[in-house]
């Protein structure tokens, strides 16, 4: 059995069935207590986004916000959404969207819940997140929860989502971007080969990376605020360029997403017809790639929020939402929707196209563009997005760091250090391998922190109440 295997059955029993009915659960009953916030307050959550409020904290809502995002936006969006569909079927995007329209509840609460748990110490200096929502909601009797998720946070941050899988997925792109050129091998490990594109590359981001992780939350928030609003513009006029000149093929994308999310699977050779298991693996891997990339229910995005210059914590939770709308409704969705109108074309070969190549290579059969034009512009965003979502889960994970060590900052230094380590290795492990490890320890910290929202759904129903009825807004 390959080391690729034993992960694949870990996560098989993290994103078993038990996982996805708490995330979907979580979810929906926080729609249901928080009377539809996603879809009655959504148009005043947009409105709140650039408010400005002088009352304590790190942040202002919109550089939290883009802190938040830098760390949802990136290679998600790209390669996460592209491995789903290869994997799960294009009935994977579906998945995606029920569990953002579900998690969007999620993200409202977890962050609002972050707000009013947080802790702001004598310099000023702010922590909060679902450590202290658990601690301080649920009882100090539930203290171990609230460690388990930190631990389980500096494991997400260091091996799975915050290092390897961005830095693979960069390195990646710049591997595809220059395809078209011969470039010399620099090393091999086993069976598999490593140019001088991956390895200048790797080192580059690894370089940028640890001068704005050694500057702290400030920097990060800066390059934030500077570099995701521009990446997520140029995707999406992109994204919509492709969909414009196809459009007459969307109502075919369509189909084929909801027949391979209800298990519709026609097979070559063999007659066409429903199976249980398509509509699992749709599933497990729809909602696994959608909580990578939008991080609803996670518990991440509540980290940042706390850190927000307010003393609303249900508006900065309406703010906060907003991400997953843009993240997983709208980013992904134009991803997904590129690569199934290209595989509806029966003259489209999918082979062993998969990540970055798999996308750049539909949106380049969408919009009719030949030669590297589209590998580039891919590999710009995806490197962008993907380097302030390094710099977003440094963040998280070194929150969660200084819960369990109770502030000890010579401790956060040194992870500052190992972080930047797992950055400059991770160009050199498989796609797939590097995913798995980010959805395995994606879920071990969305069932402490889901637990956590559905005993708490009640503080958020009463919360959200009082403030619509005694605020002016």
């Amino acid at each position: 059995m390959t080391f690729e295997d034993v992960l694949n059955k870990i996560d098989d029993i993290v994103w078993g069935i038990p996982t996805i009915v708490l995330i979907l659960i979580t979810g929906i009953i926080l729609t249901i207590r928080s009377r539809g916030i996603q879809f009655t307050k959504l148009i005043l959550a947009a409105s709140l986004i650039f408010k400005k409020n002088d009352t304590e904290g790190e942040l202002s809502g919109f550089s939290a916000l883009c802190t938040a995002l830098s760390a949802t936006i990136g290679t998600g969006n790209i390669v996460g959404v592209a491995t789903a569909i290869v994997t799960g079927g294009p009935g994977a995007l579906f998945w995606m969207w029920i569990a953002a329209i579900f998690g969007t509840a999620t993200k409202f609460a977890e962050c609002m819940l972050a707000i009013k748990y947080r802790e702001i110490k004598e310099d000023g200096h702010v922590l909060g997140g679902p450590f202290y929502t658990i601690e301080k909601g649920m009882g100090k009797k539930w203290k171990w929860l609230s460690y388990l998720f930190s631990i389980f946070g500096v494991m997400a941050g260091l091996l799975g989502i915050g290092t390897m899988t961005q830095i693979n997925g960069i390195t990646s792109a710049i591997e595809m971007a220059f395809s078209d050129i011969n470039m010399s091998i620099a090393f091999s490990i086993g069976d598999k080969s490593y140019t001088w594109a991956t390895v200048i590359g790797g080192i580059i981001v690894t370089v940028f990376a640890a001068l704005v992780i050694l500057g702290g939350l400030k920097r990060i928030s800066i390059v934030a605020q500077s570099i995701v609003p521009t990446m997520a513009i140029v995707y999406v006029l992109l994204g919509i360029a492709v969909l414009v000149l196809n459009i007459t093929s969307i109502p075919e994308a369509f189909i084929l997403i909801f027949k391979s999310a209800f298990g519709y699977k026609a097979v070559q050779g063999a007659a066409a017809g429903w199976t249980i298991k398509q509509v699992t693996d749709s599933m497990q891997k729809g909602i696994a790639r959608g909580i990578f990339s939008n991080e609803a229910g996670l518990g991440s995005a509540p980290i940042a929020a706390a850190s927000v210059q307010t003393d609303e914590p249900v508006e900065q939770g309406l703010v906060n939402m907003t991400g997953t709308v843009i993240d997983t409704l709208i980013v992904c969705t134009i991803t997904g929707l590129a690569i199934v109108i290209s595989l509806c074309d029966p003259n489209f070969e999918l082979g062993d196209l998969n990540g970055a190549k798999l996308t750049s290579t539909a949106f380049s059969r969408d919009l009719g563009v030949q030669g590297p034009f589209i590998k580039f512009i891919i590999m710009i965003c995806l490197a962008f997005f993907a380097f302030t979502t390094i710099l977003g889960w440094d963040y998280y994970s070194e929150k969660c760091l200084e819960y369990i060590t109770n502030g000890r900052m010579r401790l956060v230094f040194i992870y500052r250090l190992i972080y930047i380590l797992a950055i400059a290795i991770g160009p050199y492990f498989t796609v797939n391998a590097v995913f798995t490890i980010a959805d395995i320890t994606n879920g071990l910290m969305a069932i402490p922190n889901c637990i956590s929202l559905i005993v708490l759904s009640g503080v958020v129903s009463r919360d959200v109440k009082t403030y619509f009825e005694t605020s002016k807004i």
